[in-house]
């Protein structure tokens, strides 16, 4: 045990990419990557910087004195300060000239839009994964029979692979969320002390187009398409606001798929994975408990409740900018993307072991099935010149005696001989049972799970994108 709190996202759950990601060493490394992006720029642009002052600021981009920043943020109370401090002690020939112009929001927030954007590539990734996992299952279980619900009640069949298609649809709009996210995040750039840009004007000596330009080029140095057109102090945190909801709507997706599954193996139908020595219970040693899908229930709670956040958040911010947002992004955005990945480490994780008990469902779709028949005998009572009205309430009369004696007594459902000896419907005992292979009430679930597969998952599992390594779980 040590000492000192440690978030449980460090030590249980998030991967070792999302926690390299959002580290000190990425961050700082990244404000020093922007001050030499900066530096570059304007000595392109006539800035006088001797070579010597950006060779000295490259070797030492990454090899950060953590010690010596401490130091000084202790004696300035100023943790950008104290990293420019810090930063020209080991490039002695740069001091003069590092964030030259620029405000701490130059590397604050742009730094922010950096990382957001790779860990929003992170969380791609693993949403493909998931993807693929998913796609492998309703492949195998594209045409099995099972009982469909709505307002948690029985309804029309549906198959396994095809409930699964509804999680994995959920996901494609999650990607197509991200991608737009990705493909349109703006850089913050250059924009100086309230976002005039005057403190570059006053370097270039009244040179707009220099102005502009050094924007542009700092912008690409960084690589990004576009920049921001204006700001005050800092981008406009409905960015951030953005961004989180479309991490929110990845951990809502997630939420859905955990539920579903929780539910299903209360049902004893589905069954998340269990392993060999796992221990279901402290006390009772007979549970299998969904404990990787309560978990993701759990982590999901707290990203959607970071969502409103960045709205409240944006809209405080008076004016050119007020600080109190700084110590809230602190917490808020790492710890979204964090949770996030590891909803997504454990989503992967169920998804490919889901366990399927054939028997189960097959029991439970026999007990409900006769009901769902009885849409048919109505259909069949009309062609024969029977009234629609009629056979509705001979059946519902007999459907709810029938659910009765279920639950009251336990017996089986005998809705079928029930309705066979009622000669108002005119239909026999044998002419019902032909009605009730399971497969004849699936519609073109089947079919659904093949072109939804053919036509907008495998395009997409195609697309020649980076792919993060597997990580094991930690619990």
């Amino acid at each position: 045990m040590t000492e000192t709190y440690s978030s449980p996202l460090v030590e249980r759950y998030a991967s070792e990419a999302m926690l390299a990601l959002w580290s000190p060493q990425t961050r700082y490394s990244l404000w020093r990557s922007l001050w030499l992006a900066l530096a570059e720029a304007e000595r392109d642009l006539g800035v006088a910087i001797p070579e010597s002052a950006l060779k000295q600021m490259k070797s030492k981009v990454d090899d950060i004195d953590f010690a010596s920043v401490a130091s000084y943020e202790k004696k300035l109370r100023h943790d950008v300060m104290a990293h420019v401090h810090a930063f020209g002690d080991v490039a002695p020939d740069a001091r003069p000239f590092i964030h030259l112009g620029a405000t701490s929001a130059f590397v604050t927030d742009n730094a922010d839009l950096i990382l957001m954007r790779r860990a929003l590539w992170l969380l791609r990734d693993r949403v493909t994964e998931v993807l693929r996992s998913l796609a492998d299952f309703a492949l195998q279980w594209r045409a099995e029979p099972t009982l469909g619900y709505t307002h948690l009640q029985p309804a029309q069949l549906t198959t396994v692979g095809k409930r699964a298609t509804l999680w994995m649809q959920d996901l494609v709009l999650d990607l197509k969320d991200i991608d737009y996210r990705l493909e349109t995040l703006p850089f913050r750039g250059v924009k100086g002390t309230t976002g005039t840009q005057a403190s570059f004007l006053e370097i270039f000596e009244g040179d707009h187009a220099k102005v502009r330009k050094l924007d542009a080029m700092v912008t690409e140095k960084m690589g990004f398409s576009s920049h921001l057109a204006v700001t005050g102090q800092t981008y406009s945190r409905k960015l951030d606001a953005g961004i989180l909801g479309v991490v929110a709507g990845v951990a809502s997706s997630a939420a859905k798929f955990s539920g579903d599954i929780r539910m299903l193996q209360s049902f004893g139908e589905i069954e998340e994975p269990f392993d060999k020595s796992q221990i279901g219970s402290s006390a009772m040693a007979y549970k299998r408990n969904p404990m990787r899908s309560e978990r993701i229930a759990s982590l999901t709670r707290f990203v959607l409740s970071l969502e409103p956040n960045a709205n409240q958040t944006h809209s405080v911010q008076f004016l050119e900018r007020t600080l109190d947002d700084s110590a809230n992004r602190r917490l808020v955005i790492p710890e979204a993307f964090l949770a996030t990945d590891a909803i997504l480490l454990l989503m992967l994780n169920v998804a490919s072991g889901l366990s399927v008990n054939r028997e189960v469902i097959k029991r439970r779709v026999a007990d409900e099935l006769p009901f769902m028949a009885t849409e048919k005998l109505i259909m069949r009572a009309v062609r024969a010149g029977g009234d629609r009205q009629d056979a509705h309430e001979t059946i519902r009369r007999h459907s709810m005696e029938t659910v009765k004696a279920m639950r009251e007594s336990g017996k089986p459902n005998d809705l079928l001989d029930r309705l066979a000896s009622d000669k108002s419907l005119g239909v026999s005992s044998g002419e019902l049972k032909k009605e009730l292979a399971a497969e004849r009430f699936t519609g073109r679930a089947a079919e659904q799970v093949d072109e939804f597969l053919t036509e907008v998952v495998t395009p997409l599992l195609s697309q020649k994108r980076a792919r993060v390594s597997a990580e094991d779980l930690r619990v």
